[in-house]
């Protein structure tokens, strides 16, 4: 099978995997810059969503042209790793495998909809992320030992500047888990190209009112770095265990939408 881990630096140890190579994938929105290695009969693909040294703030990934990339390479399940703020109902530490997302983004396009005179669909999103894929990821959760939250709602702000209390109080009321800056539009994206596609989120720090101290980015690295190990061998044991059958609607999402 293929699978793709989206995410930053940090998430993978190079020693598990074989044959790493480089490769550039084209696509209407831009070459996409991707890794391809071996886990023993499976392939991963490793994109890093802000490229190399993190240079893009999120609003400016090209979270089109990643997702593209990905279905353009016939990926089977897509992985995508996030650090958020927990706001309720989990603590720093914790992994949360999300099920549904709250857009507040403001200036990002969407949809792929209307490319190539695509027309306008109304896409069901009553499951936003693959439930094969999240019941898998809760299984890999269970023999790592890893310290998780099976659900949980992520609130996708803009950005690059951290939320107000006043923000983080009203996405608490409105039933937030969790706020980030990326997920969105790159899970409605996915939805549409009919991927396989779920996200665990890494709680790294308690959002802005609900944590004692200011917030800082260095904060959010260390924690990272202190939570990499468990995050691979949860992916690792993901990949090595993951079963070909699928018991989903991602993959029949969108007929209508044929891009590629």
């Amino acid at each position: 099978m293929k699978f793709a881990i989206i995410g930053g630096t940090g998430v993978t140890d190079s020693s598990f995997f074989e044959n790493q190579q480089s490769m550039n994938v084209d696509t209407p929105f831009g070459s996409v810059e991707v890794m391809k290695a071996d886990r023993g009969d499976n392939e991963v693909f490793f994109l890093e969503r802000h490229t190399k040294g993190h240079k893009l703030t999120p609003s400016q990934v090209n979270y089109k042209g990643n997702i593209y990339a990905l279905k353009k390479l016939g990926i089977d399940f897509v992985v995508a790793t996030t650090a958020v703020g927990g706001v309720q109902n989990c603590r720093v530490g914790d992994f949360v495998i999300l099920d549904q997302f709250i857009d507040f983004t403001k200036n990002r396009e969407l949809t792929y909809f209307g490319e190539k005179g695509s027309g306008v669909v109304h896409m069901d999103m009553t499951e936003p992320y693959c439930s094969t894929l999240r019941r898998a990821l809760a299984e890999s959760m269970e023999r790592c030992g890893a310290r998780y939250v099976d659900k949980g709602t992520y609130v996708c702000t803009e950005g690059p500047r951290f939320e107000t209390p006043a923000e983080i109080n009203m996405f608490k009321i409105l039933g937030g888990d969790v706020v980030g800056m990326t997920n969105v539009p790159e899970v409605v994206l996915a939805r549409e190209m009919g991927l396989h596609y779920a996200t665990i989120s890494l709680v790294t720090n308690y959002a802005a009112g609900i944590s004692e101290t200011a917030l800082s980015h260095k904060e959010v690295l260390e924690c990272m770095d202190e939570m990499a190990g468990a995050l691979r061998s949860v992916l690792l044991d993901l990949i090595d265990s993951m079963k070909p059958e699928i018991i989903c609607s991602c993959s029949n999402s969108l007929a209508e939408l044929n891009m590629i």
